[in-house]
């Protein structure tokens, strides 16, 4: 138990330490590019996410799923081979991803009518295949509940990608990218080197077939990719569709406005990667009461939190904008609110969220992110036209609304079919 927990605080310590690094990584590309040029690179990072979303197949959530399975069913032949076509499928989606990245360079003056985009998103076509064994790396210590290592290494990330940033913002955009790329390869070469250690810490037996597991890896694989496709629109297709109906500058403003976003998914992400394990792995030892019990505990105490936080983050945000980012970005003000509503909707009820892979159902991601999908696309559009970054922000605040409402009907529903389990008496023990 002590260990456990020791672990769980290096875990939180690591991801706290990535996140103020990251976010001061931010602060220094907004101040030393400029208000233009930050919004370049915010378009060049949301396009290059976009396409690996879509090119690429989420097989770590599966990894996840399946290797808790076959590590406590001691089935390790069939976790050698699970990991063996994952890594086929990630390589194949990145080689992909590059290819579209650098097909769609020509066509970026046309598209955001900006020719400096063309050098630089050509440059971040490497980007996808830098990045792409990193994630079934990380994998390996999850399953081994070495949150903490896993945590280091978001340290390493975040610390590589700032100096890239510290380094480049100084020269220009295309320099920005290009170091980026360069502490995206450092960092992917360490967590390759520790996790294929921590995974051959497993027996080494013989590949065995996956046999009947392969259908349903499959399926899980598929319906995972298109779940995660979705989760990450929010943080994609904003940029770019405000890049093509306004111009960087508002780009620059609402990649500044996310700062809320940032700072709640830092605060809640420790606890989020331990309960996709530990959730992973009491679900597949029968322990339903004790998942259900701890997603019911975290979104309670969240939103208490948020009771009393929020207001006066409401009334100084615009204050705060202008005293980390200079006033250079005073437009972002009330942008930030309205991502801040967004983020404090998501972070009440995001403990809930690892659940779909937890249980093998990521169809209900696809449900709910697919109603905020159809929500912020066109709300996005429309409003970007009329309030430009202000607006693109409160079309994310609105789909927000929208997915909070229909996770809450999925959750209830799903409580409902567990009903059997959860109102089970507790055995005592003899």
């Amino acid at each position: 138990m002590r260990s456990r927990t020791i672990r769980r605080s290096a875990t939180a310590g690591g991801i706290y330490v990535s996140a103020v690094v990251g976010f001061l990584g931010q602060i220094i590309a907004a101040r030393w590019l400029g208000v233009e040029s930050y919004g370049l690179l915010a378009i060049i990072m949301s396009v290059t996410g976009f396409v690996q979303l879509v090119t690429d197949l989420t097989v770590e959530e599966a990894v996840i799923k399946y290797g808790f399975r076959y590590v406590e069913t001691e089935q390790f032949g069939k976790l050698r081979r699970l990991y063996r076509r994952a890594m086929h499928i990630k390589l194949i989606g990145a080689v992909l991803a590059g290819i579209v990245m650098a097909a769609l360079a020509p066509a970026a003056h046309a598209l955001f009518g900006h020719s400096a985009l063309v050098v630089p998103l050509l440059i971040a076509a490497a980007l996808p295949l830098a990045q792409a064994p990193e994630g079934l790396a990380g994998t390996s210590l999850l399953l081994r509940s070495r949150y903490d290592v896993r945590s280091f290494f978001l340290v390493v990330g975040m610390g590589t990608r700032f100096v890239a940033l510290l380094i480049g913002s100084r020269m220009g955009v295309t320099e920005t990218v290009l170091f980026v790329v360069i502490a995206q390869v450092v960092t992917t070469t360490g967590i390759c080197l520790v996790g294929r250690n921590a995974f051959r810490r497993y027996p080494q037996p013989p590949h065995e077939s996956l046999g009947a597991d392969r259908a349903e890896i499959v399926r899980f694989m598929k319906q995972s990719a298109i779940g995660s496709t979705m989760t990450t629109f929010q943080g994609a297709v904003p940029p770019i569709l405000l890049g093509m109906v306004a111009n960087p500058v508002q780009v620059g403003l609402y990649r500044v406005a996310l700062a809320p976003q940032t700072a709640l998914a830092a605060v809640s992400a420790p606890i989020r990667l331990i309960l996709l394990a530990e959730q992973t792995r009491d679900w597949e030892r029968g322990d339903i009461r004790t998942v259900f019990a701890g997603v019911r505990r975290f979104t309670f105490r969240a939103a208490l939190l948020m009771a009393v936080v929020v207001p006066p983050l409401l009334v100084f945000m615009p204050q705060l904008i202008r005293l980390v980012y200079s006033d250079e970005y005073a437009g972002s003000g009330n942008a930030a609110r309205f991502v801040l509503i967004s983020s404090v909707l998501m972070f009440v009820i995001g403990w809930s969220k690892s659940l779909p892979v937890s249980i093998g159902r990521p169809s209900l991601r696809i449900v709910a992110h697919g109603v905020q999908a159809l929500v912020l696309i066109p709300a996005t559009v429309v409003f970007s036209i009329w309030w430009q970054a202000t607006g693109a922000a409160a079309a994310l605040a609105l789909s927000s609304v929208a997915y909070v409402a229909v996770w809450a009907v999925l959750i209830v529903r799903l409580h409902r079919e567990h009903h059997a389990e959860l109102s089970a008496p507790i055995e005592e023990p003899a």
